[in-house]
């Protein structure tokens, strides 16, 4: 049996992270969810639990998320990293994807949008007998 997979989800919002976290239960994942609430936060999860997949918001107090992605990747250059934001200009996503994002996501998400950004970076973790 593989490892269980780890999910770190990183918004300044409470009810954000709640939300994604329910969303993703929703749909029978089984991953291991990590959370944090800003930038230097989500780093140091990082270190500590090496997760499969990272969900980060790119604007939070103390440390952005583009700031975070970047201490993300300086240390793991294969880290999986998909940015949330509310803000997707031009500009936003430049930074992000130069910075190393693995992809991209506007809040409020569809299910479907993030249904298909999971599953195409992390093989079907789904238990059909939840």
């Amino acid at each position: 049996m593989s490892k269980q997979k780890k999910l770190l989800i990183c918004d300044d919002s409470l009810l954000i992270r709640m939300q994604l976290k329910d969303f993703i239960s929703s749909c029978n994942y089984t991953f291991e969810i990590i959370e944090a609430q800003n930038g230097e936060e989500a780093y140091q999860m990082y270190l500590e639990h090496k997760p499969d997949l990272v969900f980060l918001d790119v604007v939070m107090p103390k440390s952005d998320g583009i700031e975070c992605l970047r201490n993300i990747k300086a240390f793991d250059p294969a880290a999986i990293v998909v940015m949330l934001t509310s803000m997707g200009t031009k500009e936003v996503v430049k930074d992000a994807l130069q910075a190393g994002a693995s992809d991209f996501m506007q809040k409020p998400w569809q299910k479907d949008v993030l249904i298909h950004v999971i599953e195409k970076f992390i093989p079907c973790e789904v238990d059909f007998n939840a």
